[in-house]
């Protein structure tokens, strides 16, 4: 490196006492690189975060692309799917496939002694995928569905379960219709569970699909629907658009077609809003970094204007103004730097005190999530510093421009 570089090195370790108003100056621009830093991390962290935990949620509710008849005419009360056994494996060669499972629902009325209330009985079968709620148990045990015999075991949520004053292996009577009738059916609870989605919890009760389909009279084999799984969400459109290519042509044993929706087409408005957070991180990183820029600006000049000896003696020993110039960047970039260090600090410390310890709750109800979640990406965290340097440097020739302007004789009088 050449000699502007130990030069730098130099004014950015001096000790000296005399620069009363370059050292306050230059320590609030690295106070607000730091802390534009920090936000944006932090920023980006929870918003990551925060959409992959809601999408993982609604996933796991239900399924990346729902696959049912035409005649089901978007209802709770599905008309069935033939082809049941065969159909799942004429599409688990899709790619990006990563599971398939039957489905149907039906909805149903629980009625107590003093409480009633309206609810959708989701059917599912020995191929379920239990993983998501699994993991969301706050009692008891997942039901087997995979025996001969059918299953009275439901499993409900922590929400109907306070609604309607049940608990785990007590049993409740529900009722639905049926070509104008009205049929009965006892259950047991099994397990509940609490996804934080209050829409689901207050809404399904899960149960055996061949209770449903014994409920709606349908011959063997036959089902309200297949849920499909992808492996990678960012490639769901693409498998959206070869399973409906695959299905374009194909009807049922019956002559009707098959309708297959993805996450994003069965929730809209989640999505929708998910989307939104995107804008306002862009603007909070465009605010920090513009914000961090402007001080470090102001920072620089102070110091350019307090080392005008300096630079005017550089001069008459023959440096020219790029030289001098490349003296003040390499100063920017190491007080950059330590911004940066202490921005890193700070923001991934916040960071991983609130991944580990949950410091910050939030209201399931509204937020679907019980803390703030956080996610460390490093790509992003990367991204961000790299993308905070750029942007500092750039800004900081501006104001190293004000070096040609120095004339050597004025600068080595100058105080």
């Amino acid at each position: 490196m050449d000699y502007t570089y130990h030069i730098a090195k130099r004014l950015f370790f001096s000790t000296e006492q005399d620069k009363r108003v370059s050292r306050p100056a230059v320590r609030i621009a690295l106070i607000g690189i730091a802390v534009g830093l920090a936000v944006m991390l932090i920023s980006v962290a929870v918003v990551i975060g925060f959409k992959h935990q809601v999408e993982s949620n609604v996933v796991g509710l239900s399924s990346h692309i729902q696959l049912t008849s035409y005649q089901s005419n978007f209802s709770y009360e599905m008309a069935p799917v033939e082809q049941s056994d065969s159909l799942p494996l004429w599409l688990a060669d899709i790619p990006n496939v990563r599971h398939i499972q039957h489905f149907t629902t039906k909805p149903g009325i629980i009625k107590l002694s003093d409480n009633v209330q309206t609810v959708v009985f989701k059917g599912v079968a020995s191929d379920f995928d239990w993983d998501f709620l699994q993991e969301r148990m706050t009692d008891g045990r997942l039901p087997d569905y995979g025996s001969d015999t059918l299953s009275a075991e439901v499993l409900i949520s922590r929400t109907l379960a306070d609604l309607l004053e049940l608990k785990t292996d007590d049993s409740f009577v529900s009722y639905f219709t049926r070509d104008e009738r009205i049929l009965a059916r006892r259950w047991t609870i099994s397990g509940i569970f609490d996804t934080h989605f209050s829409e689901f919890d207050k809404t399904f009760v899960l149960v055996d699909n061949r209770q449903i389909a014994r409920l709606n009279g349908w011959e063997p084999g036959q089902t309200g629907g297949l849920e499909i799984f992808v492996d990678d969400i960012r490639r769901l459109p693409r498998t959206d658009m070869l399973l409906y290519e695959r299905l374009f042509d194909i009807a049922d044993s019956k002559g009707y077609t098959y309708y297959a929706q993805s996450v994003y087409d069965l929730n809209p408005e989640m999505f929708g809003w998910l989307d939104l957070l995107d804008m306002n991180v862009w603007f909070i990183l465009i605010l920090m970094i513009f914000v961090s820029g402007f001080n470090m600006i102001s920072g620089l000049l102070i110091l350019i204007l307090e080392r005008t000896r300096l630079i005017g003696l550089l001069k008459s020993l023959g440096a020219d103004n790029a030289a001098v110039r490349r003296i003040f960047v390499w100063l920017s970039a190491m007080l950059i730097g330590k911004g940066l260090l202490w921005g890193n600090a700070l923001g991934l410390g916040l960071c991983a005190l609130q991944y580990f310890f949950h410091l910050i709750p939030l209201d399931p109800s509204v937020y679907y999530v019980a803390s703030v979640p956080i996610e460390f990406n490093w790509f992003y965290i990367l991204l961000i510093n790299v993308g905070t340097v750029a942007a500092s440097l750039l800004m900081m020739l501006l104001p190293t421009m004000l070096v040609s302007r120095i004339v050597p004789v004025k600068a080595i009088r100058f105080e």
